[in-house]
């Protein structure tokens, strides 16, 4: 599709940054705070690279605001940030913890006072230590009621300060590799627990954003999802329908629960032949239909290629997380898909497809299957940067990177679509 000229970023355009409470906070014990997953599983041998883990960052719980500053000093008009769950909350109910809950009050007051909108993200993976050892987190139904006090607990607290909400940020990512590749915590491998903690979790989605309609009614809300979209590996009837399935269990399964609580009915049929579909119980569709978001948060990075996969074929496999490029393996479910290397397009050194017109194209689909507002809650790029003079990276392939995704913003808006912000991943890279 082309324009003749392309329509300017709206006057209210959200320009910001992104970040996760794990990944720059720190402070991992300070103040009260109860342990996370993370905090439990880093120490585990193995776990991480090199042994890495969260106990201090970028020390932000500390640098709050010098990081606000920097903020500011770059021109952001939106900060999107999570808070710890196990921070506000540290058994995951009961008592707040008022340090906790204090610490994001200054730095809401911050970033308001600079001129920045906080963007609150609920979840971002850290699900309290206590409440897994309990009842193993969203595996159990119990999590809904306690994902809802905490939520609650901060709309109460922020709701006056805070409009623009993310309720679960990439459930998919996360579930996936907590429950298929073993990467995230709780670390197992097992089909039939992930589509149940998935159902569980859609549950728990609902809720927070029945609660919110209650307790913010002039705010919007929704939740990220790291969308890839799907390209078949060509017009061959058999690309074709991989590509399809693709969509359907990648991508539809978690959107179409999100904004029409049902779904896909393909993927749904084929996981109940193989004795893999969640329990539903009576109230779960209509609680899930009765939590459509305000907008849709996309954390858009590649585009993924699929082509046929026989029932014998290859099955999952972990990404690359070495920096080695061509690393990545062909991975897929048998006897529905697998991946394809795309040869027209160029991929960093983690094989992460750089395509611009991918996010276009993402932007297209959300809004056009779901009628909804599209906020970029991620995009950005992870390469080798080195240190030049001292403290210096030229990184103008991350620039370049960056400009190309814009225009494709652009594009996508000339298109139709309405899109609300762009969130870089991550105000520190």
């Amino acid at each position: 599709m082309h324009h003749h000229s392309l329509k300017p970023f709206p006057d209210d355009f959200l320009w910001g940054a992104a970040s996760a409470a794990y990944q720059v906070e720190g402070a991992f014990d300070a103040d009260g705070k109860g342990p996370s997953v993370w905090d439990v599983f880093t120490r585990e041998p193995g776990r991480t690279f090199q042994g890495s883990h969260g106990d201090v960052a970028v020390d932000h719980y500390h640098r709050m605001d010098e990081d606000v500053a920097l903020m500011a000093e770059m021109g952001l008009t939106a900060y999107r940030f999570s808070v710890s769950w196990p921070r506000v909350l540290p058994q995951g109910r009961g008592e707040p913890n008022e340090a906790g809950l204090a610490f994001y009050d200054r730095l809401i007051d911050a970033l308001l006072a600079r001129g920045i909108e906080p963007v609150l993200t609920l979840y971002h993976w850290d699900m309290p230590q206590a409440l897994q050892d309990e009842y193993g987190g969203w595996e159990d139904r119990r999590v809904i009621d306690d994902f809802g006090g905490y939520c609650a607990l901060l709309y109460r607290r922020y709701g006056d300060r805070v409009k623009t909400w993310v309720s679960l940020n990439e459930q998919n990512y996360n579930l996936s590799n907590a429950y298929l590749l073993a990467t995230h915590p709780p670390a197992v491998a097992d089909r039939q627990r992930f589509y149940a903690a998935n159902h569980i979790a859609f549950l728990a989605n609902a809720r927070a954003i029945q609660l919110f309609r209650q307790l913010v009614p002039d705010g919007r809300i929704g939740p990220s999802f790291a969308y890839s979209p799907a390209y078949p590996a060509s017009c061959a009837p058999a690309d074709m329908l991989a590509f399809d399935n693709a969509e359907a269990f990648t991508n539809h399964w978690w959107l179409d629960v999100y904004c029409y609580g049902r779904y896909p009915q393909v993927a749904l049929a084929w996981l109940r032949e193989r004795g893999e579909a969640p329990d539903i119980l009576p109230g779960d569709m209509e609680a899930l239909a009765q939590a459509r978001p305000d907008f849709i948060g996309l954390n858009y990075y590649y585009t993924l290629t699929y082509t046929a996969n026989p029932p014998d074929g290859v099955g999952l496999a972990r990404i690359n997380t070495t920096g080695k490029k061509g690393s990545t393996p062909a991975r897929g479910v048998p006897g529905l898909y697998r991946t394809a290397p795309n040869p027209t397009l160029q991929t960093s050194n983690w094989d992460w497809a750089i395509d611009p017109t991918g996010l276009r194209i993402a932007m297209r689909r959300l809004s056009s299957r779901y009628a909804l507002p599209v906020l970029i809650t991620e995009n950005g790029l992870g390469e080798f940067d080195r240190l030049e003079d001292g403290d210096k990276v030229r990184d103008d392939y991350r620039i370049a990177y960056l400009r190309s995704h814009l225009q494709a913003c652009r594009e996508a808006i000339s298109d139709g679509v309405e899109l609300l912000g762009f969130c870089a991943w991550s105000f520190t890279d």
